[in-house]
């Protein structure tokens, strides 16, 4: 950070993409392609910081390609100021941290760095520091942020990796006046690809003692899909149970209308283009119970998981003792 001008000003970032054969012209399509996944990224943190901002852009500059884009508030105060400063810092801070860092650690490094300033010091007096820290609470508490912020990053670094002449490209914070406020930050393409998602599937949720209504089971050997009232919606449903299918396809166990089990559920979890969370698929991966008018009935896999559970209790008691 520059110690001579204070973060408060810092408004504007300048995007340089650097080009290895003395051009200065880039793809119009990777470029276009790449500022709307940057300015994604601004608004998805300004409106997660609940600030309402337009993105000012300024022409074209030599040196490889420049573009710079300026955050204006609708409002005017000290408050936005730093709200402002927080949101360039955090979007230069997104774009040059791969992937392996966790959105809370980059937060936290961007709000180091702002308390290093000194005019951001002497504004602690008027609590503003806890503002700060409660921003930094309220972007973590919104849900999928840390998913579409990941993934517009990836979708950034997929765009340029498409730019055959870009060579690296750098961000800078800058001021009104395009003095810098926290230096110029690179990445060279032969790091591009570890900024880049190769994978849009999410950690699956596990539900135990999940109760599902069963509208058709399958009683027929096969990849078919069961279909199932979850949580008052009709969904299909994957049987991974063997033992269970077993039990229905040779006539063990018999559904009416209404009958319904109980079961550990997986659901599958994915992203798509705009880091949206979408569900993918529901796996029935053990039957606990079933109910035959009304009245449950143990499964012989999940009496099996019961005593399981119920020897490492006991054991667990044990080593207490």
């Amino acid at each position: 950070m520059n110690d001579n001008l204070s973060i408060l000003g810092a408004n504007t970032l300048e995007l340089h993409y650097w080009v290895d054969d003395n051009s200065h012209q880039i793809n119009a399509y990777v470029q276009n392609k790449c500022e709307k996944e940057l300015l994604d990224i601004l608004s998805e943190i300004a409106h997660n910081l609940a600030i309402n901002i337009s993105i000012e852009t300024m022409p074209l500059a030599n040196g490889g390609v420049r573009r710079w884009f300026k955050i204006v508030s609708k409002t005017e105060n000290k408050k936005a100021l730093i709200t402002i400063a927080i949101i360039t810092a955090l979007a230069t801070g997104i774009l040059v941290t791969p992937i392996t860092s966790t959105l809370d650690a980059i937060i936290q490094n961007v709000i180091q760095e702002l308390f290093e300033d000194k005019e951001f010091m002497e504004l602690q007096k008027e609590n503003l520091k806890l503002d700060i820290e409660l921003k930094r609470i309220a972007l973590l508490k919104r849900q999928n942020i840390q998913n579409k912020i990941e993934k517009k990053r990836s979708n950034f670094y997929n765009e340029l990796n498409q730019g055959k002449n870009i060579s690296q490209i750098s961000i800078t914070v800058q001021n009104n006046n395009h003095k810098t406020i926290i230096p110029e930050a690179f990445v060279p393409k032969q790091n591009f690809q570890s900024y880049i998602i190769t994978s849009n599937d999410l950690t699956p949720e596990i539900i135990e003692g999940a109760i599902i209504e069963i509208i058709s089971p399958v009683l027929k050997k096969g990849t078919y899909k069961w279909r199932g009232i979850y949580n008052g919606e009709s969904l299909s449903f994957n049987m991974k149970s063997n033992e269970f299918k077993t039990l229905v396809q040779t006539g063990s166990i018999e559904f009416t209308n209404g009958s319904s089990i109980k079961c550990l559920l997986r659901v599958n979890k994915s992203i798509d283009s705009n880091g949206d969370e979408k569900i993918t698929e529901y796996d029935i991966l053990r039957v606990d119970e079933y109910f035959k008018n009304t009245q449950p009935v143990e499964t012989p896999e999940g009496r099996k998981y019961r005593q399981s559970k119920e020897a490492e209790k006991m054991q667990g008691k044990l080593f207490d003792d």
